[in-house]
C-alpha cells in the first residue's frame, strides 16, 4: 500500500464519525442476514459484537477512541428507551387486564432469575465480589452496573454479564418458550423482558406487537424492583 493510500485509510478510520458509521452498517447488515435466513445463531446484537471487535482489531482502532466517535449513539439510548412507551400504551387496556398475572409473573420470575444466577455460580465456586456482579445480569447495563457497584460487585464486568445474557436470551429464548407450550404473546414477552432485558425486548418486538409491549413492561419493572430491592436484600443477608 502506498504512503498516500496508507494516510487516507488512516484518516477513515479516525474520522469521529467512523464509529457511528461502522456500526450502524455492521447492525444493518447483520439484521438483513438474519431476517433472510432466520438462524437463531446470527443473532443481529451477536453478529454485530463480533463483527466490530475484528474491525476495531484489524483497524488498531482504540476502544476509548470509537467509544468516543460513538458516543451519539450512547446518547441516543436514553430516547430509545423511552420510546418503549409507545407499545406500551397501545397494549394498556390489555395490560390491565392480565394486571395480577403480570405482578405474579414479576415477583417469580424475577427472583427465579437472579437467584439461579447466583446460585449456580456459588456452586461453581465464585467469590463474593463475583456473585454480587452477576447479580443483576437480567436488568439492563445502566441499572446493573450502578447496582453491582452499589452491592460490591465491578460495574464493568456486570455490563458484560448483562450483554450475554441478552444475546442468549434473544438467540434461544423464544424457540424454547414454544418448545415447552408457552405461545401467548404476553408470556413470551414477559419472559423475554424479565430474563433478557432490552435485546429481549427488541427480540419480542420482532414476535409481535402485543409481544413487545409486555417485554417492555416487563424489562422496566424488573429494572425498578432490581434496583430498589436488590441491595436491601444483599444488605439484610450480609
Amino acid at each position: 500500500m502506498s504512503l498516500d493510500a496508507h494516510a487516507a485509510l488512516q484518516a477513515v478510520i479516525h474520522h469521529p464519525l467512523f464509529g457511528v458509521g461502522i456500526t450502524l452498517a455492521v447492525y444493518q447488515l447483520a439484521l438483513a442476514a438474519y431476517e433472510k435466513t432466520r438462524w437463531f445463531f446470527l443473532q443481529p446484537v451477536l453478529v454485530s459484537m463480533t463483527v466490530l471487535i475484528g474491525v476495531l482489531l484489524v483497524s488498531g482502532l482504540s476502544y476509548q477512541e470509537y467509544r468516543s466517535s460513538t458516543f451519539l449513539l450512547s446518547v441516543l439510548l436514553g430516547p430509545a428507551t423511552v420510546a418503549l412507551a409507545v407499545p406500551l400504551y397501545l397494549n394498556l387496556r390489555r395490560i390491565r387486564q392480565l394486571f395480577w398475572p403480570v405482578l405474579i409473573t414479576l415477583s417469580v420470575g424475577g427472583v427465579v432469575a437472579t437467584a439461579l444466577g447466583v446460585g449456580l455460580a456459588w456452586l461453581f465456586g465464585a467469590d463474593h465480589m463475583m456473585l454480587m456482579t452477576l447479580a443483576p445480569k437480567s436488568v439492563t447495563s445502566p441499572i446493573a452496573m450502578l447496582v453491582a457497584e452499589q452491592i460490591g460487585g465491578v460495574a464493568a464486568l456486570a455490563a458484560v454479564f448483562v450483554l450475554i445474557t441478552g444475546v442468549l436470551g434473544a438467540m434461544c429464548g423464544p424457540e424454547l418458550l414454544r418448545r415447552i407450550g408457552v405461545h401467548h404473546p404476553a408470556a413470551q414477552g414477559m419472559a423475554l423482558g424479565i430474563t433478557a432485558h432490552a435485546v429481549g425486548t427488541a427480540r419480542a418486538l420482532q414476535e409481535g406487537e402485543e409481544s413487545g409491549a409486555f417485554a417492555a413492561l416487563a424489562m422496566s419493572l424488573m429494572g425498578m424492583a432490581t434496583a430498589i430491592l436488590l441491595p436491601l436484600a444483599v444488605a439484610v443477608i450480609t
